[in-house]
């Protein structure tokens, strides 16, 4: 049974579902179609970016014998991978049907066969974004990777496959798991310095 289905929700929930679809109406209706495929590219840039710019450095890393640039490459690779098997275990336990499932006025334009609530693009963009960001210590790794993280996330809605609320709260989760993940990492290895 849908949670997703106004009449069956407590009236504030429900409040909060009419918003969530006005806003992805307004912005699924008043888009440029010209648009809609630089917005597939940038969907389909998530997980590509997020695990394989870690990966290729990982790889790298381990090949020219760089410990610090291997670790660095492997703290970003488990914060991802940690954000999206938490959205994955949120998905599934949900099991909210996707917009286009719902509104007939909305057409699936991309990727999106499982459940919708949260975002696992836009959950993988920003763990990506924030690990790489905290990693690196750098503005200008940081900045860009959140402008993209976000991009990602308004694809999701462009192209019919997410509400905002599904947005928003992969871009909560990819952040937060990054955030933790790299103080849990940044622990353990004060903690192991101290132990040499």
């Amino acid at each position: 049974m849908s949670l997703l289905i106004t009449s069956e929700l407590p009236p504030l929930l429900q409040q909060f579902h009419e918003l969530d679809i006005q806003l992805l109406r307004g912005l699924y209706e008043n888009r440029n179609p010209l648009f809609d495929s630089t917005f597939i590219v940038i969907t389909d840039s998530a997980a590509a970016l997020a695990f394989g710019i870690p990966a290729i450095f990982l790889i790298h890393g381990l090949i020219v014998k760089n410990k610090l640039q291997w670790r660095n490459a492997l703290t970003i690779i488990i914060a991802v991978a940690i954000a999206a098997i938490v959205a994955n275990i949120i998905k599934f336990s949900l099991d909210t049907p996707r917009p286009y499932e719902i509104y007939p006025f909305i057409e699936k334009l991309s990727s999106g066969g499982s459940p919708s609530f949260p975002s696992g693009h836009t959950t993988d963009a920003f763990a990506f974004a924030v690990a790489a960001g905290l990693v690196f210590s750098k503005w200008y790794i940081l900045l860009p990777g959140l402008i993209w993280a976000t991009l990602v996330g308004i694809s999701r809605m462009w192209l019919g496959v997410h509400y905002p609320s599904d947005v928003i709260a992969g871009a909560i989760l990819g952040s937060a798991c990054a955030l933790l993940y790299f103080w849990l990492d940044k622990k353990y290895r004060a903690r192991a310095q101290q132990n040499l």
